[in-house]
């Protein structure tokens, strides 16, 4: 009898802990069955908008970029901010943050994972239609930051415009082996800051010119304020 209970004991404890440990590990599948999907259907999408009128290629591209989606999850997954040692950053001299560390980590991915992307891409689609993909992942940070410096630099020249749009699309490509939003915003601000430096080594007064730029939007929504104040019935 001692026996019997015993072995029902030793059953009982195994079982539950197998239960626990299924738990985690049930989720975890569902999680990334879950993200799976997201990534299937965010690449279809883009791949539908390039208005291909061929379904196999439509095909063919959303699946390069579900690849390439997934395998950015995995990496950034895998390789967390701990997996950076604390340091400074050398540029500013502060503590790294976490945000600098998973960029780091991220950074250091096989350069395969973005050869793989940007080949698949270039066997299927024009350099512009290429490009379309590349504005999808980054939502439109290339147009939407070069009308930035358009209005804040009224006289950019031809020649200068085309050296920011340069380093920006530079930005784009490198951006699209990062996760997320706030780590493509590091990289494009790599290329912001060589932008910057460029204009001012081109003679332009930079911090005059942001500055006059800044005025311009407060005076603006000052008087924007007071003619909804002026327009209110009293």
């Amino acid at each position: 009898m001692r026996l019997i209970l015993a072995a029902l004991l030793s059953f009982t404890l195994i079982h539950h802990a197998a239960a626990q440990n299924a738990a985690p590990l049930s989720a975890s599948v569902e999680a990334r069955a879950k993200s799976d999907l997201e990534a299937d259907k965010k690449s279809y999408g883009w791949a539908e908008s390039l208005a291909l009128n061929d379904p196999a290629k439509t095909a063919r591209v959303a699946t390069v970029i579900s690849t390439h989606l997934r395998t950015i999850r995995d990496w950034h997954n895998a390789h967390p901010p701990s997996t950076v040692p604390a340091g400074i950053n050398p540029v500013t001299g502060l503590p790294l943050s976490e945000l600098e560390r998973q960029v780091i980590a991220n950074s250091a991915q096989p350069k395969s994972n973005h050869v793989d992307l940007m080949t698949g891409l270039r066997r299927e689609l024009t350099e512009t239609q290429v490009e379309a993909v590349l504005d999808k992942y980054t939502v439109g940070k290339v147009a939407f930051t070069m009308k930035g410096y358009q209005a804040i630099v009224p006289d950019l020249t031809a020649a200068e415009a085309a050296t920011i749009l340069g380093y920006l699309k530079e930005a784009r490509e490198r951006a699209i082996d990062f996760k997320n939003m706030n780590q493509i915003s590091v990289i494009f601000e790599i290329y912001k800051t060589k932008s910057e430096q460029f204009l001012i080594s081109n003679g332009r007064n930079w911090r005059a010119l942001y500055k006059s730029y800044t005025d311009s939007l407060k005076a603006k929504k000052t008087a924007d304020s007071a003619a909804k104040a002026a327009a209110t019935p009293r």
